[in-house]
């Protein structure tokens, strides 16, 4: 038969179901960790629908166009480029936030740090009062945003050193209602706060960069090459930010305030010992994950004003 006279191939039909085991057992054999889920995850992004709804249209065919947005998403995802970088948004507390490459991706283990710290301010009487809540180190804004939802009649502040991260944080609040109450600030840990703020906080909270130099190196390639390494990175030992957090929180927090930070897997020993070093805080209290891994460590800050005059000038606020 003359090639021109030949039919033209009839492009393969794919379902739901079959789209999904390829994808499943691709991205199995190029190492993603939870290959089903995310095949799912960016076919309903594609479909712009929730997940579940995919288990009722196994059999429905993807058009052309649906095909090609998918594919586009697999060879970035293959490349173990984030998911939720990808879906451009994470889940957190039960709540869509927005995330880019800006910022880091929110965990679950993070809810633990505002779970303790409302815990911490319904135990003080509020929200009979209005408790102040600072939030060091904001990224997305999941954790002060949320502190917004759950306690309506808080007062939220949050600091970034990056412009970008507090843009992501900004529109989380707007499209989740809050943004007239939480106040954004631009700069460097407490360095981006107004002195009138000082001795204002009935709780500081932070999420701060708690990786070792040596784990950098063995993170998973979505995390080592994706997410911000100012996020990431806490010196040496993972806990250069929290002992700058623990020193310098005094001047920040009112009398009987407490100061909340999150942990990683390994160095609650350490942070148990830089709360006591500081001199000012009483015994730290700790919150651990479903793996029994502390997670969460907090302490109040002592009614001996010599203590905190202390800290605050070892600190370098004046």
């Amino acid at each position: 038969m003359p090639t021109e006279l030949r039919p033209a191939p009839v492009p393969r039909t794919w379902s739901v179901l079959e789209i999904l085991r390829t994808t499943e057992e691709f991205f199995r054999g190029r190492g993603v960790s939870t290959p089903r889920l995310d095949a799912e995850l960016l076919l309903a992004k594609v479909f712009q629908c929730p997940r579940i709804q995919l288990y009722a249209q196994f059999d429905r065919p993807l058009t052309p166009a649906e095909l090609d947005a998918y594919r586009e998403l697999v060879r970035r995802r293959a490349q173990r480029y984030p998911v939720h970088y990808l879906l451009g948004e994470r889940e957190f507390f039960s709540r869509p936030f927005r995330v880019s490459p800006e910022v880091l991706i929110p965990r679950p283990e993070t809810e633990l740090l505002v779970e303790a710290a409302i815990e911490s301010a319904r135990k003080l009487g509020c929200p009979d009062r209005a408790p102040a809540f600072l939030d060091v180190g904001t990224g997305c804004g999941n954790v002060a945003v949320t502190l917004a939802c759950e306690m309506p009649h808080a007062e939220v502040h949050a600091t970034d050193v990056s412009a970008e991260a507090l843009r992501v944080a900004r529109l989380n609040a707007e499209v989740l209602g809050v943004a007239a109450r939480v106040a954004f600030h631009e700069g460097d840990l407490f360095d981006a706060l107004p002195g009138n703020l000082r001795a204002h906080f009935d709780f500081i909270v932070s999420n701060p960069p708690y990786v070792s130099e040596a784990d950098l190196a063995v993170l998973m390639p979505e995390v080592r090459d994706y997410e911000p390494r100012i996020a990431l990175s806490g010196g040496p030992d993972g806990l250069a930010f929290h002992r700058r957090l623990a020193a310098a929180a005094p001047a920040f927090l009112k009398p009987g305030g407490k100061l909340l930070l999150e942990v990683g897997a390994g160095q609650s020993d350490a942070v148990q010992h830089l709360f006591h070093e500081a001199g000012c805080y009483d015994a730290p209290q700790r919150v651990s994950d479903y793996a029994g891994i502390p997670r969460v460590f907090h302490a109040s800050l002592l009614s001996d004003a010599q203590s905190i005059d202390r800290v605050t000038i070892r600190s370098g606020f004046t």
